[in-house]
C-alpha cells in the first residue's frame, strides 16, 4: 500500500503519541456515569458462519470494502476427523482506557459517559487518522462515504436506539455473543463473567477492553 508524505507524518505523529502514552501506562480510566456496555464472544460456541458480519453490514449500512466486524478463522487444530478451527472476533474493544481517545486532537473520538461506548463524532472528525494508528487492535477505518473515522459502536444509532441488542448478537445462531451492562450484577453478561473463564485480548497494554472472550484452547494474549 502506498503512503504519501503527509500520511507518513500523520502516522508517525500518532505512533509517537501512543509511545508516550504507553510509557506512562496510559491515562486514567475514564469514568462512566450510566450503564457500561460490554460483550462476550464465546469462542467455544462460534461456528464462523459470519451471520454477525452480514447483519452488522446491513443494519449499519457499512460500505463495501471496509468492515466494522470480522470473524477470523485459524487452524485447523488437530488432525482429521477431529480437526477444529478457531474463530476470533475482530472489532472495536470499547476500551475503558482507549488510546484512540487519548490521541484524538479534536475530541471526535470519545467515551460516552452514559454507556461507556467508544464513539466518533463525525462533525468533529477531520480524518487525520491518528486514532487508526493508535488503536492496538487495528479495528478502525476511514469510511469511504463519510470520509471520517468509523468502527463498531454496538449499533448505538440503529438497534440500540430501537431498544434492541446489537445486530451481531441478534443474528448469531449459536448464541455465541452476549451483550449487556457490565456493572449490573443481575445482567446475563455479568453473571457469565462470574462463573466462566474469560480473557481480554492484549489486556496487558492497560486498555481495559470491554470485549471478553470465552477461550477455545490456548488463550491468546
Amino acid at each position: 500500500m502506498s503512503c504519501s508524505r503527509r500520511q507518513f507524518i500523520i502516522y508517525s505523529g500518532a505512533l509517537a503519541a501512543v509511545g508516550g502514552v504507553a510509557g506512562h501506562s496510559l491515562a486514567n480510566t475514564m469514568k462512566v456515569d450510566g450503564v457500561r456496555y460490554g460483550m462476550i464472544h464465546d469462542e467455544t460456541a462460534c461456528i464462523g458462519c459470519t451471520a454477525c458480519m452480514d447483519a452488522c453490514r446491513e443494519v449499519n449500512q457499512v460500505p463495501e470494502g471496509v468492515s466494522r466486524l470480522e470473524i477470523i478463522r485459524s487452524g485447523p487444530i488437530g488432525t482429521f476427523p477431529d480437526a477444529e478451527y478457531h474463530f476470533f472476533r475482530k472489532s472495536c474493544q470499547h476500551c475503558d482506557n482507549a488510546p484512540c481517545v487519548h490521541v484524538c486532537p479534536t475530541g471526535a473520538s470519545h467515551i460516552r459517559k452514559e454507556d461507556g461506548i467508544v464513539d466518533v463524532d463525525a462533525d468533529l472528525c477531520v480524518g487525520c487518522m491518528y486514532c487508526l494508528a493508535a488503536c492496538p487492535y487495528q479495528v478502525r477505518f476511514i469510511n469511504p462515504v463519510t470520509r471520517v473515522a468509523d468502527k463498531c459502536d454496538f449499533c448505538r444509532k440503529t438497534n440500540l436506539a430501537a431498544g434492541k441488542e446489537p445486530a451481531c448478537v441478534e443474528s448469531c445462531p449459536t448464541k455465541a455473543l452476549v451483550f449487556g451492562n457490565l456493572d449490573d450484577p443481575d445482567s446475563p453478561i455479568a453473571k457469565r463473567l462470574v462463573k466462566e473463564t474469560t480473557y481480554r485480548y492484549k489486556q496487558a497494554l492497560g486498555t481495559s477492553p470491554k470485549m471478553y472472550r470465552v477461550p477455545k484452547g490456548e488463550i491468546t494474549s
